[in-house]
């Protein structure tokens, strides 16, 4: 693959923003290179995601979010207050370890978001249903 200054920029934005819609990493790219479009950015995402050089998680409804950090955690994804936070993937041991003993099927949980309803979230509708 030739590291086109698009594919670069592209790149740069991942890195620089953690995880990222393509539209985040669009405007970002835009700031320096305001001629680079929406398609381009895809285009590229996917190219890297094939190549190992980013990876895609879908956290909900919508565009995915790239990043470059290996992904060692799963992602709990709060559907109030859109909060994201990072757990180990061995929280999942013992259903991997159900799942290939009795479907014989291998996760693969560092690409993976669970959502729900996070503590803080929680607690304020304890709050309100205390008043």
């Amino acid at each position: 693959m030739r590291m086109t200054p698009q594919r670069q920029l592209v790149l740069d934005a991942v890195r620089e923003l953690g995880h990222a819609t393509p539209e985040q990493i669009c405007k970002h790219v835009q700031r320096t290179a305001p001629t680079v479009n929406i398609t381009t950015v895809y285009r590229t995402l996917d190219l890297l995601d094939r190549l190992g050089m980013v990876r895609h998680t879908h956290l909900g409804h919508g565009a995915p979010n790239y990043s470059m950090d290996p992904h060692d955690h799963v992602h709990l994804v709060c559907h109030r207050c859109g909060h994201v936070e990072e757990v180990p993937c061995e929280l999942l041991s013992p259903l991997g370890g159900t799942l290939a003993a009795e479907h014989g099927f291998e996760l693969d949980a560092s690409h993976l978001a669970l959502s729900g309803t996070c503590r803080d979230c929680l607690a304020r509708s304890a709050d309100e249903e205390s008043e």
